[in-house]
This record gives structure tokens, sequence and C-alpha cells, in this order.
């Protein structure tokens, strides 16, 4: 069973969360042995939008998950200066895939999960996340091994592509990407 840790806090922006909870769990068409979860600190969280969300599990589940995606916005600027929060993350990037979508960037940047990369993040978090040494790219997505950045709310669709391709192969990428692309723009998809 592989499994996805979305991991949510107060003031998360809604796409950054929702649209990855939907790709990913388009995957369980195609693999029953797939697991995705939102996780956080607090049984609920309220995105910047002021959705309330029920949390499937705590943010340790993390540390055994297969994939731990961070989700962005003006929560994270909390989280990186909170060490009782950042202590309870024990995550190995060997044996995980790391990822953020904007700003979630600057959570792996204090966990020193970015120590010696570079990475991408939104245009407004790019000084907080050079001020942790990280080189900041212009792309929309970068990848050091297991670990990746994303910047844009739309480039989750690309960042939940790696991670799909990386753990179940190009075949099921093309297919849950293509699931999603307006109609005579994506590939053919079995949905």
């Amino acid at each position: 069973m592989k499994t996805v840790a979305i991991v949510a806090f107060d003031k998360f922006t809604d796409i950054d969360v929702f649209l990855p909870w939907d790709l990913f769990n388009r995957v369980k068409l195609r693999n029953k042995e797939w697991q995705v979860k939102i996780v956080g600190t607090q049984d609920q969280h309220t995105s910047v939008c002021g959705i309330k969300l029920d949390m499937h599990a705590q943010i340790e589940a993390c540390n055994d998950a297969d994939v731990v995606f961070f989700a962005s916005g003006p929560g994270t600027r909390a989280l990186i200066k909170d060490p009782a929060y950042l202590k309870r993350l024990k995550l190995d990037p060997q044996r995980q895939i790391i990822c953020s979508m904007c700003s979630g960037s600057l959570i792996l940047a204090a966990l020193g999960v970015l120590d010696g990369l570079t990475a991408t993040t939104y245009p407004t978090a790019i000084e907080e996340l050079k001020s942790y040494g990280v080189e900041v790219e212009n792309k929309d997505l970068v990848v050091h091994g297991n670990i990746a950045t994303a910047a844009g709310c739309l480039a989750a669709i690309d960042l939940v592509g790696f991670v799909i391709e990386k753990l179940l192969g190009t075949e099921i990428k093309d297919d849950v990407i293509a699931s999603v692309m307006p109609v005579g723009k994506g590939l053919e998809c079995i949905y």
C-alpha cells in the first residue's frame, strides 16, 4: 500500500489541497493499493477561503507516508517559526517523496530538506526562501531526486504527475493528468 499525506494547516490555500487531493484519488481507479490522507495538527483546519476541513490523521502520519505533500498559504509563515511543529516531522528523502506547493517550500527549508538544493516557490515567498540559503529557480517545477517543489497553483498538476510517475509509471500518470485536461488538449484517458 502506497500512502500519500497532504499536509494542511490553518490558512492553507484551498486549491493547493483540493486539486492534489482530487488528482491523487484518481489513482485509485487504476491501483487499489493507494491511500490518500489529509493531515494536520488539529482535528480540523480552516482554509484561506473559510472552508473547514476535517483531517484524516495527525501530522505524525507524514513520518511513515510514502509521499509527503505540503500545501501552501499564509499559514506557512507561522509554522516555520514553530519549533514544536517542526519537531513533529521526521522525514527521510531517502525513503519518501517530499514535495511542496508554493510557500510550502518554506516548511521544507525550515526542516532542512532543501539544504544545498535549488527550489521554486510563489513570488511572495522568494525572499523568505532565500533567507534559508536556498537558490530559487524561476520554474514551475524543480526536482532533486525524491524532493520536488512547485510554484503557481496549477503547477500542482505537474507536481502530482511527477509523484505518480515516480511511484507507478508513465501510463497511470498520463491517464490521471489527461482526465483533468480541457477536452481536445489532453491525452485520451480511460475515464
